[in-house]
């Protein structure tokens, strides 16, 4: 974070530095976990380009002497594809309307945290973009912190029906919608027909949520398929934000929730009795040897478990492999309570923005369905629009369209509090910690504590 070394807190206001604060303290806390791969954009990531006929424009820039207003765009760079659906869609959008001129500053993640840390500077320096990509459970933190501005005047609540729930979910904060994300991502169970053969165990569903496996039968069914050659199941994504993300929600099952509904308390919730239970539910596949804390790279693929907690973007490559395999759903609670992870980057307009209706103008024409159903088709994920899915071929069946309809009717977002860099990493270290033998009750109150203590330092009103 050299960048941050070298601003002079001094010539900054009281409000500034506070922000300033925040946003240190969190790409601090980022950089100690690792980013959910499968769920950011710099899988296959290519080089810092730039989309358009130039590197993008600072926000003083934003109009030309001729009165065409010019949008800016930072986004992480992702695959070729996506590149190349960047530079068809912003091409036809600037033939389209010359009086508003799009831009895209595709930046580099590979380069560790460039991109938070180009933000962290343009909000100190007031040159934010127009639009900013940001990671969808960061939503409130940069809502919370002025950093974006509500964006409910070009997504009206019509227009939000058509839109996955738990995309709105994410996107929405203090009441309000502050980005829009044009695609999602969820979690199934994965199976080995052949090892579940061996073993005699039915074929769990994939077209009735009620003959899904329940929490006892998952955990039975890893017993029974652990053997010398392969573990029962995978649960482990990486040990950073996909602890989170991927068990998070049998914390939901087990009738728990993280933070309250305001997201400014944790304790009394991360740490109650229901979560308790369900981390030393989870706990038994890793003491007991049905899992591996540590993540290998292809478990499932490779033959080497049986079963895998794995994402919609694990299907490519399964479709793809000689893998005798099914899918299911992501497995409900034995009381029958049914959740699922989600979320993915969405886009959200800056308080920097000196044209944010023309900013908005693009969002909209971006994020229809069609659009919408181009860029899901380029990048192999869900689309966040159900109308785009009339437009997209494979999702009417399979693990498509399982993955579809529970984002549709289980699909819950992460936590939603300004906090969740701290939530999301204190969490991820006291499962970690659980799993290699500690009190669950002792590690989940250090959470709590911890999201006390930022809270009320950064956010407390």
């Amino acid at each position: 974070m050299r960048e941050q070394c070298c601003v002079n807190l001094a010539a900054i206001n009281t409000e500034e530095v506070v922000l300033m604060k925040r946003v240190f303290k969190t790409l601090s806390v980022l950089a100690l976990g690792s980013i959910l791969a499968a769920c950011g954009n710099n899988a296959g990531a290519t080089k810092q380009a730039d989309t358009g006929s130039e590197r993008s424009t600072q926000a003083s820039e934003s109009k030309s002497a001729d009165g065409v207003v010019n949008v800016t765009i930072w986004s992480p760079t992702d695959t070729a594809a996506i590149e190349a659906w960047w530079t068809e869609k912003i091409d036809q959008w600037n033939k389209e309307n010359p009086d508003i001129q799009v831009k895209r500053e595709a930046i580099d993640r590979a380069d560790a945290y460039a991109y938070e840390n180009k933000i962290t500077t343009a909000t100190t320096s007031g040159n934010l973009p127009d639009i900013l990509y940001v990671d969808g459970p960061m939503v409130s933190y940069y809502a919370a912190n002025g950093i974006t501005v509500p964006l409910d005047s070009y997504f009206p609540a019509d227009d939000l029906k058509d839109f996955m729930p738990s995309t709105v979910q994410a996107d929405t904060y203090d009441g309000k919608l502050y980005a829009i994300a044009p695609t999602e991502s969820s979690v199934a169970l994965f199976y080995n027909k052949d090892y579940l053969d061996k073993a005699g165990i039915p074929y769990p569903s994939d077209t009735d949520i009620k003959q899904a496996w329940t929490w006892s039968q998952f955990l039975d069914n890893a017993k029974k398929l652990t053997t010398a050659d392969y573990v029962g199941t995978n649960i482990i994504m990486d040990k950073g934000e996909g602890i989170i993300y991927a068990l998070g929600q049998f914390f939901t099952e087990g009738g728990a929730q993280f933070v309250s509904d305001d997201g400014s308390k944790a304790d009394g919730y991360i740490n109650s009795d229901a979560s308790v239970k369900t981390a030393e539910y989870l706990n038994e596949f890793i003491k007991n040897g049905y899992a591996n804390l540590d993540p290998v790279k292809d478990e499932f693929l490779n033959g080497k478990a049986a079963t895998l907690l794995g994402g919609s973007w694990n299907i490519a490559d399964l479709e793809k492999s000689n893998l005798n395999w099914g899918v299911s759903y992501f497995p409900v609670a034995d009381d029958g309570k049914a959740a699922s992870p989600t979320g993915d980057w969405a886009a959200a307009i800056t308080k920097d923005s000196k044209n944010p209706d023309a900013a908005g103008k693009f969002l909209q024409w971006a994020m229809d369905s069609d659009n919408i159903a181009s860029y899901a088709s380029a990048v192999a994920k869900p689309a966040s629009r159900t109308s785009s899915y009339e437009k997209m071929e494979g999702w009417d069946s399979g693990a498509r369209a399982l993955m579809k309809w529970q984002l549709q009717n289980t699909g819950v977002s992460r936590p939603r509090t300004p906090s969740y860099s701290v939530l999301s990493t204190d969490f991820s270290t006291a499962m970690l910690n659980i799993f290699s033998g500690s009190n669950a009750k002792d590690e989940l109150d250090n959470v709590a504590k911890n999201f006390h203590e930022n809270y009320e330092m950064y956010y407390k009103k």
